[in-house]
């Protein structure tokens, strides 16, 4: 049986606030209780509304952003026991790529130096270097006569693709992509992901891909994480959760994807009411205010997420511990 490459056990991140009047102290809840387990060579998508705290869980995990609270087991090492050398050691191991590469490109550097910057950080002898940028820009679709120019001289999808680069310099074991095509034409989207899915291959890679976009999930996942104000509300394979799609909100999520024939009529699910504030969120459920299923102890008691029919949801509606 394959060992897990990451295990995030109870993540949790907190902002601190000040509101109100008098400035009351309070608290942004982010990510609020996150488990989630990822295994060598698979691909885990995480989906749901913007502000739900998805892209917060990718940049706790990386230690982009302290986390509040809880466990990341990467590679069997329990990153928050690691000294700074040791989490150094680490983080080579584990790269991101980020929604707008435009924004996370240096404007004033050639992608030559872009690429250099990860191998010279991490000390790699420079008789490797060269050896290593060619390799790495010819496995994006790239070329030597590219290393020269600037970011400003290459296309959206170009640009992508040295941001992914940027990433496999180091060899890394996990990549957590945030977003990778959400800033790209449709066309163009095609081409990065199955771009994504051959290095995946080739480099031994495995992937934590955040998305609000159904469709691009289905296409690259392998597993999928449904969030909602900062907790996992259903966990489970493609498949079946795209097929048999259990708590109220993935319903609703997937019943908002637009249908591919014309002449097939959705069976659109309305959510009730706007999605809560993460600095003031409901007791119980934190999806009852939303939802048309509804139970009397969804108001006060907090469903936990357990297994059901092979998959993980949290819900009153099968059942609760």
């Amino acid at each position: 049986m394959r060992a897990p490459i990451l295990q995030v056990k109870g993540l949790e991140k907190r902002f601190p606030i000040q509101k109100g009047w008098f400035r009351k102290p309070g608290y942004i809840y982010a990510v609020n209780g996150v488990d989630l387990t990822v295994y060598k060579g698979e691909t885990l998508g995480i989906v749901g509304e913007s502000g739900c705290g998805k892209s917060t869980l990718g940049r706790c995990i990386l230690r982009l952003v302290e986390p509040t609270g809880g466990t990341t087991i990467f590679d069997g090492k329990d990153m928050g026991q690691l000294n700074k050398r040791d989490m150094r050691a680490v983080k080579r191991h584990m790269q991101m790529v980020f929604q707008n590469p435009f924004d996370t490109l240096n404007p004033k550097l050639t992608i030559r130096h872009i690429l250099s910057e990860p191998l010279i950080a991490h000390h790699i002898p420079l008789a490797e270097r060269e050896d290593l940028i060619l390799k790495t820009i010819e496995a994006v679709g790239l070329s030597m006569h590219h290393l020269s120019r600037y970011p400003h001289e290459f296309s959206g999808g170009q640009r992508q693709r040295i941001g992914i680069a940027r990433a496999l310099m180091l060899r890394p074991k996990l990549i957590i992509a945030d977003e990778p095509v959400s800033a790209l034409d449709v066309s163009i989207q095609s081409q990065i992901l199955n771009l994504l899915q051959d290095l995946q291959e080739q480099f031994e890679l495995t992937y934590l891909f955040i998305s609000h976009d159904l469709g691009v999930v289905e296409h690259i996942a392998d597993k999928v994480a449904v969030m909602y104000l900062g907790e996992v509300v259903e966990y489970g394979k493609k498949h079946e959760l795209f097929q048999r799609p259990m708590h109220p909100y993935t319903k609703a999520l997937l019943s908002a994807a637009p249908v591919s024939d014309p002449d097939e009529r959705a069976d659109r699910i309305i959510l009730q009411g706007d999605l809560p504030s993460t600095s003031n969120p409901p007791n119980g459920c934190k999806f009852h205010l939303r939802c048309n299923s509804c139970l009397e102890m969804c108001k006060t008691v907090a469903p936990k997420l357990q297994e059901v029919e092979g998959q993980f949801v949290a819900c009153h509606l099968y059942g609760h511990t």
